[in-house]
């Protein structure tokens, strides 16, 4: 692994995105419209107090798994991967590079509808929002992951678009969300204990209900962290150079 072919590949990608106004659009606007909706619908509750921070993880991580997985297979369909692996750049510089460009999108999609959550929508923080900043660009960087781990079992466009609910409903679903993980039936709460969806939940809730939530958070961030790592690996070993 080469830093200088990671950067490369980085700046590769975000010259390319550059010109892609529609996934400018899908990563920047879509969390903060469906943000939006959820307050609106929700005006005069609590409800988006209660949901809104967890919805700030979620949102986004869907959004960049979507983004990322169709954009690497595509770099597998139009032979561009296999022409780059021809070079010294390596599988892992590849998934890093990648990491990297959408990770420096997923701060600039975080500050936005974290920016829009709470002085657009209302949403009321205890905790500081520059930790639910933090904590939702982790949350990008795991949908980046994960659909970079995706895209190596795809082998069409529309077949990693079908994967979004293999990697992602599940957590959806499990998180913690529309039910409390404690109050889920033992085997559902096992599993849900090994999703990286509920710890990015877990940290969001606990910065919106606690003045000094650093401790919590800190632990769950690692969690997730470590899951974009091993994502990140698992990446590496089954990117394919094209697309049979």
């Amino acid at each position: 692994m080469s830093p200088g072919l990671t950067l490369a590949t980085a700046a590769r990608v975000l010259r390319q995105l550059r010109t892609d106004h529609r996934t400018i659009a899908l990563i920047l606007v879509v969390p903060c419209v469906l943000l939006g909706l959820v307050a609106w619908i929700y005006a005069g509750t609590p409800v988006f107090d209660a949901i809104g921070p967890a919805l700030l993880g979620v949102f986004p991580m869907v959004v960049m798994f979507v983004v990322t997985s169709v954009a690497t297979l595509r770099e597998r369909q139009s032979g561009t991967l296999e022409r780059l692996l021809a070079t010294p750049l390596g599988k892992a510089d590849f998934m890093l590079g990648y990491a990297l460009a959408f990770g420096l999108l997923a701060v600039v999609q975080a500050l936005v509808a974290t920016g829009f959550a709470v002085w657009v929508g209302g949403l009321d923080v205890r905790g500081p929002v520059a930790l639910l900043v933090v904590v939702a660009v982790a949350d990008a960087v795991l949908g980046t992951a994960l659909g970079l781990l995706a895209s190596g079992f795809a082998r069409t466009e529309f077949q990693a678009v079908q994967f979004m609910p293999a990697f992602v409903l599940p957590q959806f679903l499990l998180c913690g969300l529309l039910t409390p993980r404690d109050a889920l039936p033992t085997p559902l709460r096992w599993l849900s204990d090994v999703l990286p969806l509920s710890y990015a939940v877990d940290a969001m809730k606990e910065i919106a209900a606690s003045v000094s939530p650093l401790g919590p958070v800190l632990g769950s961030l690692g969690v997730v962290l470590g899951f974009i790592l091993v994502a990140l690996v698992l990446g590496s070993l089954t990117l394919q150079r094209r697309s049979e």
